[in-house]
């Protein structure tokens, strides 16, 4: 799909075109345009993806031009339809990438951002690049399969171009994710040993950090229906997601933004207590949800939220270990935990215990480990933290046991080394020593400890509730 006629002069590239981007980022700047008079700056977006596991919702999209619907939902059950406008090209997928590259080198790209999940940074707690992981080790020896390599592409073009300089911007839940991309980007470079482009991108970029949030669910075919019902419109590709929306934004970028502030973004110096709260808060109470409620059968997050038992591991965890770690904070942390877990009560959203409770050995070390080792170092024994990994961990073993009742997806785990882990003698010590999961506190006795005084616990309820 072209851009058409009269489009805005700037162009955010945007890689990952998923759900979630659909739900957040694009309906800013939709929103952003929609109240921008024909005289003032105007931008669009170019999505596009490194991989073809998603070209039936990219050729969807393309066949819409770009334009879909975004259907939001609050606790209440009020549903309100919009015309999301602001995607002006669709980049098809190919191996190579290479309309992708010539997207991201075009002079009028400005910003390149991308939603790759957590796992898709190949990051250790000490910001090294995994190089051990196969998709990164081709990258490194030239393919284009990750972000880094699609992105190293990119900006080996621009910089034959004299393209000029761009932001590159993560919206992903990754603790200071510019900063760590940044780190990441360079070791690649350094890697393949691009002397010449690691220079350029050390003058050329910029990696601003975000804080992202909005639940968005994988559609499912009644979104389609309600769509239809609402609008008149046979939408192929429409998203869904609760009317709560936030981004918070650091004002860094090297070659211009929208003026995202003026659609209720926060533009901010630094985003650190956001994201803390965020991701300690949020992000790892959702896995809580999802991997207790799948334990003892539930499907859906909202059925967990609303389960006493499950609901008291998620308020116990904030409210014991992660408010103390945090305080003091800009926010206030008692009533966004009660935000966060109305939000997860939302019947309407349908959000599903197998979406949440993936990519755990991405969440464990991302989301949950920084609150046990910060309690730790306080002289703290963790009790409420420490029944996540626990349950986890017996989330792990149905696994193992061909027993959960969905596929389960994890981009960084080891299969191999999951199941040697429970053929051991002692399968939780080998969990604790985990130092994929654990970095430094991996095999440590006050983790091991602390993990299974929680598991104790963890069998303790499941057994009560004939699980």
């Amino acid at each position: 799909m072209n851009t058409p006629s009269g489009a805005a002069t700037n162009v955010i590239l945007h890689i990952g075109a998923g759900s979630f981007h659909r739900a957040h980022q694009a309906w800013y700047l939709h929103r952003l345009n929609e109240a921008s008079g024909p005289d003032e700056p105007q931008w669009s977006l170019t999505v596009g993806n490194i991989r073809g596991d998603m070209n039936a919702v990219l050729d969807a999209l393309a066949a819409q031009h770009g334009v879909y619907t975004l259907e939001t939902v609050t606790p209440q059950g009020e549903r309100a339809y919009e015309t999301i406008r602001a995607i002006k090209r669709v980049v098809p997928w190919s191996q190579s990438l290479a309309e992708l590259v010539e997207a991201g080198a075009d002079p009028a790209c400005k910003i390149v951002s991308f939603t790759v999940t957590e796992g898709g940074y190949y990051l250790d707690e000490h910001d090294r690049l995994d190089a051990t992981n196969p998709d990164l080790a081709a990258d490194l020896a030239g393919a284009r399969t990750t972000i880094y390599g699609a992105l190293a592409a990119i900006l080996e073009a621009r910089m034959e171009r004299h393209a000029g300089p761009v932001t590159l911007q993560s919206c992903d839940n990754l603790r200071s994710n510019g900063e760590r991309f940044h780190a990441g980007m360079r070791a690649f470079l350094q890697q393949r040993g691009q002397t010449a482009l690691l220079a350029w991108v050390n003058a050329n970029t910029a990696c601003p950090n975000s804080m992202v949030d909005r639940i968005t669910p994988r559609p499912t075919g009644d979104v389609s229906e309600r769509v239809l019902a609402a609008t008149g419109f046979n939408d192929a590709c429409p998203v869904m997601g609760e009317a709560f929306i936030q981004w918070v934004i650091e004002d860094r970028f090297c070659a211009g933004r929208p003026a995202w502030e003026r659609v209720g973004a926060e533009l901010v110096e630094s985003v650190l207590p956001y994201e803390e709260a965020k991701i300690r808060i949020l992000n790892a109470t959702h896995s809580c949800i999802a991997w207790a409620g799948t334990l003892v059968g539930l499907s859906y997050i909202h059925e967990g939220t609303l389960d006493a038992d499950i609901r008291r591991f998620a308020y116990d965890y904030v409210t014991e270990d992660v408010i103390p770690c945090l305080t003091p904070s800009p926010l206030d942390l008692a009533r966004y935990r009660d935000v966060v877990l109305d939000r997860f009560s939302n019947p309407y959203i349908q959000d599903t215990n197998q979406r949440v409770a993936a990519d755990g050995f991405s969440k464990i070390p991302g989301f949950i480990a920084p609150t046990l080792s910060e309690c730790f170092k306080r002289g703290v024994k963790p009790m409420a933290t420490a029944v996540l990994p626990a349950l986890f961990f017996r989330f792990l073993d149905r696994w193992q046991r061909g027993s959960l009742p969905y596929a389960y997806q994890d981009g960084v785990m080891d299969e191999r080394a999951v199941r040697a882990c429970f053929a051991s003698t002692d399968p939780l010590a080998a969990f604790c020593a985990e130092r994929l999961l654990w970095g430094s506190m991996a095999g440590t006795a006050q983790l091991e400890d602390a993990v299974r005084t929680a598991l104790e616990r963890v069998d303790a309820w499941l057994a009560e509730r004939g699980k």
